[in-house]
């Protein structure tokens, strides 16, 4: 991806992109539409970044952080955009201040990410969150810090549209580029309070990893025996959202 090529550049929300990048290419030849739908880190706006955001013309900020995450920032008003909230579960943080061990937080990344499969309230919220982009853009989906539930809503999407697995992971991983300062900002908390040993224990919470998603995707596998089984029967999505998705998303 080229930075020349992209829709939107946000100062302050570092993970803010295009879920379509550049125009990326579908396996039939095609190529995604731009300006339809956007993801996200969560919104802690500039000025000139809220206006910009505003001048986007979105209809909907989709949230997918927990309760107590949105009370703690809650998203500024932008105007024309209706706020909506599908409660999918994050990193569960009581358990990340015990870990004491990288491997078991590496552990933990993976228990997220097949709940996303396994867990009823996190297929509840993704298969609502689909209902909702079905309806037509422009509209912004965004957890925390834009990479996991952000990330996996975002692979759904990509898939959806007919963009190729390996295109999908290497968009998911452009998170751990994005992000780096926010990530360096967090780790520079996690040294002053916890000391420089826990930087690397804590990191796999931090970053985007290919074996988290090839988590949810074994959950997948297991659960539903495909994607297409996946979204159907795990998410009840039927052909007329998966169709309009597709269609928001074609050029």
């Amino acid at each position: 991806m080229h930075e020349e090529q992209e829709y939107l550049r946000l100062a302050s929300v570092d993970n803010f992109r295009d879920v379509a990048g550049p125009g990326y290419p579908t396996t039939d030849g095609g190529r995604l539409r731009t300006g339809v739908f956007y993801r996200s880190n969560d919104l802690r706006l500039t000025e000139d970044d809220h206006g910009a955001l505003s001048g986007l013309g979105l209809t909907a900020i989709l949230d997918l952080r927990s309760r107590l995450e949105i009370d703690l920032h809650p998203d500024p008003h932008v105007p024309g955009a209706q706020p909506l909230h599908f409660d999918a579960i994050g990193i569960p943080m009581e358990t990340v201040a015990m870990l004491q061990t990288r491997e078991a937080a590496d552990e933990l990344m993976r228990v997220v990410y097949r709940g996303f499969v396994t867990e009823e309230k996190c297929r509840v919220a993704f298969g609502a969150a689909l209902q909702q982009l079905a309806e037509g853009g422009p509209q912004l989906f965004h957890c925390s810090a834009g990479k996991d539930r952000t990330g996996w809503l975002a692979a759904l999407v990509l898939h959806i549209a007919g963009v190729d697995d390996a295109v999908i992971r290497a968009d998911y991983l452009l998170t751990n580029d994005r992000s780096a300062a926010s990530r360096a900002r967090v780790e520079a908390q996690i040294a002053e309070h916890a000391g420089d040993h826990m930087v690397p224990v804590f990191e796999p919470t931090l970053v985007a990893d290919l074996s988290f998603l090839g988590a949810a995707s074994a959950a997948v596998d297991e659960h539903f025996g495909d994607r297409a089984s996946y979204l159907r029967e795990g998410l009840g999505l039927d052909d007329e959202v998966l169709g309009a998705i597709r269609a928001l998303l074609r050029d």
